[in-house]
């Protein structure tokens, strides 16, 4: 009698595309892209069953670089995209990919409207304090103090918060991790996906182009010393006192995901396509 023939499990090296990455060499982009591949064989997805949807930026990149299905959208409108995309195939597993300067500048509005959403995506956002792509302005999360050539002497702009900005609009999962551990950045991802609703991953990854003083960041990161909590009040508390460099995961919600309206129905192409005839 033969023997039943044993199914291997999917590596990460299944997630990858042969497009080799454009990024800078030393940029923290490369491990996240290795987090992101390890942590969907982790949970023993297959490509054709992921979505990858991105906007603008060096980050943005992240789509081209996997086997998933992708959709490189426009400056800001990732989030909005990928939620469309997950109302109208829930079956898919969708994950949005991005920057500070896209996500949190021009996209702000959605990424805030997302959380309240709180549809069944994960939202990675790989934030360097820096506008990279477009050669080293300040973004939404540069520090008021730091100078550079479009702002000698610094903005004197107080940054944005994108932990507490994301708990106060209604993130369902809200944790931070670090390029400089890629194995701690996957476990962070797998357990996001896995977590219903919107779940929001912010990963600390070093600019060394435009910002060579975060190479320091590796000395400075540091495991959370609490655990996490489902009682918005305490994240509050913990996320209005963190200094950005504690990374885990920081608050786990228990509200119910949004779902499209009971009743409604997928309508054919075809259906579509009449509705914009002329």
């Amino acid at each position: 009698m033969n023997a039943p023939m044993m199914v291997a499990k999917i590596t990460a090296k299944e997630f990858k595309s042969d497009y080799k990455p454009v990024w800078c060499p030393g940029c923290g982009d490369f491990t996240v892209l290795s987090a992101i591949t390890k942590a969907l064989a982790m949970l023993e997805l297959r490509p054709e069953n992921v979505a990858v949807v991105s906007g603008i930026g060096c980050s943005s990149r992240i789509p081209a670089y996997t086997t998933c299905y992708g959709f490189h959208g426009v400056h800001g409108r990732a989030v909005a995209a990928g939620t469309g995309l997950k109302l109208a195939r829930p079956d898919l597993t969708v994950l949005v990919t991005g920057g500070d300067g896209d996500g949190y500048s021009i996209g702000g509005n959605h990424f805030m409207h997302a959380c309240r959403r709180n549809a069944d995506l994960t939202y990675v956002v790989m934030d360097n304090h820096v506008y990279g792509m477009t050669k080293g302005q300040p973004s939404p999360t540069t520090e008021p103090d730091w100078p550079s050539k479009l702002a000698p002497g610094g903005t004197g702009v107080r940054e944005f918060h994108p932990l507490v900005i994301a708990l106060a609009a209604g993130a369902n999962f809200i944790a931070r991790g670090f390029s400089g551990d890629p194995n701690g950045a996957a476990s962070l991802i797998a357990q996001a996906i896995r977590h219903p609703g919107f779940s929001f991953v912010e990963i600390l990854s070093p600019c060394v182009t435009f910002r060579p003083d975060q190479r320091t960041w590796k000395d400075t990161v540091r495991v959370a010393s609490v655990e996490p909590t489902e009682d918005p009040a305490r994240a509050a508390r913990r996320l209005m006192t963190d200094d950005g460099f504690n990374i885990g995961v920081l608050y786990t919600g228990n509200r119910r995901p949004y779902r499209s309206l009971p009743g409604t129905q997928a309508q054919p192409l075809a259906g579509l396509e009449k509705e914009f005839l002329l």
